[in-house]
């Protein structure tokens, strides 16, 4: 399983699982469940999840599936911005711990910025590391900006990665954000890599994943594992589909193919919005 480095030397998997959706159906539960413990099976030990998803729905059935296995699990979750503020997070990572049945976890981001200032949140994740209650925090949705805001604040620059949306057609944050990342050190953990599945419906990116023996997903996937500091989390509920995300670690570009996708999908020529989903 490739690796991205967190800030603080610990390695993740570069290829995880995420649960945006997930548990929102009785009736995809079974299969779900048995995907995200395939997935396990596979070394995708890193799930992300938020107390926002299906308000908490999305962390019951996590729970329910790394059952007897927390061990094996790099877990992730996130706190909405309305709960943000000193108090709020921790009772707010307090319910995310009992609904995953767990003590801990491995990673506890601020979903996107609200009206808390940020030194009220960094002091707040600050306590609940020193209490043990998570062991790494961070951020997610937050542009250049934001970064620098954040990084001036007690704290701050102790965030393990900034979680954004990135794929192949939403590649704006390459222009200035990414680059400061870089400098500073900060992984980018990739949410809707393959955007919601859009991806795989764009002709495009057919032709050239059939050119080259792989599939549009892989393609879209193994574009984002080529680089070391990018973490992608793609969802799925199906253990086939699972299985092909999979085999995008094995996908390895030529410098002529990237040039070929960076044609299909240009790279920003200025400052972009964040894009958010």
């Amino acid at each position: 399983m490739k690796s991205v480095m967190l800030p603080g030397g610990e390695p993740v998997p570069a290829l995880g699982m995420g649960t945006w959706n997930v548990g929102d159906s009785a009736r995809t539960r079974a299969e779900e469940i048995a995907t995200l413990r395939l997935g396990l099976d596979l070394g995708l030990r890193l799930i992300d999840t938020a107390e926002m998803y299906g308000e908490g729905a999305s962390e019951s059935l996590v729970g329910e599936a790394i059952g007897g296995r927390r061990d094996d699990v790099f877990l992730v979750s996130k706190v909405y911005p309305h709960n943000a503020g000193l108090e709020g997070a921790v009772a707010a990572c307090e319910r995310s711990l009992r609904r995953l049945g767990t003590d801990r976890l491995d990673l506890y981001l601020l979903h996107w910025r609200g009206g808390v200032p940020f030194e009220e949140t960094i002091e707040a994740f600050l306590r609940l590391q020193a209490a043990g209650k998570i062991r790494h925090f961070g951020v997610s949705n937050l542009d250049l900006a934001d970064m620098e805001e954040l990084w001036e604040v007690p704290g701050g620059n102790g965030i393990a990665v900034n979680q954004l949306l990135y794929n192949l057609s939403r590649r704006g944050i390459e222009y200035d954000l990414l680059p400061w990342l870089r400098e500073h050190g900060v992984p980018v953990m990739a949410y809707s890599p393959i955007e919601q599945a859009r991806l795989l419906r764009q002709p495009a990116l057919h032709a050239f994943a059939e050119r080259y023996g792989m599939t549009p997903a892989q393609a879209a996937l193994g574009w984002l594992l080529q680089s070391d500091d990018i973490i992608a989390i793609p969802k799925t509920s199906h253990r086939d589909r699972l299985r092909e995300n999979v085999r995008a670690l094995e996908v390895a570009f030529t410098p002529q193919q990237l040039t070929e996708l960076d044609r299909i999908f240009p790279p920003p020529r200025g400052p972009e919005p964040l894009a958010m989903l």
